[in-house]
């Protein structure tokens, strides 16, 4: 004999498998990389995603500005590392991108 009970149960359940698998889904996109419609998402790497986020930029803000004044010989040296054109290109599009999103009137 089937109740009302077992009709809630039922969907219950079903409402607990389709959350399972949209966590599953999230959280395998976020593993590989890659998002459900099969376009890569840029970064792929966790630890990039966390530093190009505006909290990761500020702690790499932080931890580099504790560098410089600790050991600035050692911040000169990792300084002539990162490739300067790279970096300028990246700031002057964010810098771009922040200037056309926002609407002076």
């Amino acid at each position: 004999m089937i109740g009302p009970e077992d009709d809630r149960r039922a969907l219950t359940e079903a409402r607990l498998a389709r959350s399972r698998q949209e966590l599953f889904d999230l959280l395998e996109t976020q593993a590989t990389g890659i998002d459900p419609s099969g376009a890569a998402v840029f970064p792929r790497s966790r630890t990039m995603r966390m530093l190009l986020s505006p909290p990761g930029l500020g702690a790499a803000a932080a931890i580099c500005g504790g560098l410089l004044f600790s050991r600035p010989a050692l911040a000169a040296r990792l300084l002539r590392m990162v490739p300067a054109g790279a970096v300028a290109r990246t700031l002057f599009k964010r810098l771009f991108k922040a200037d056309a999103s926002t609407d002076v009137r």
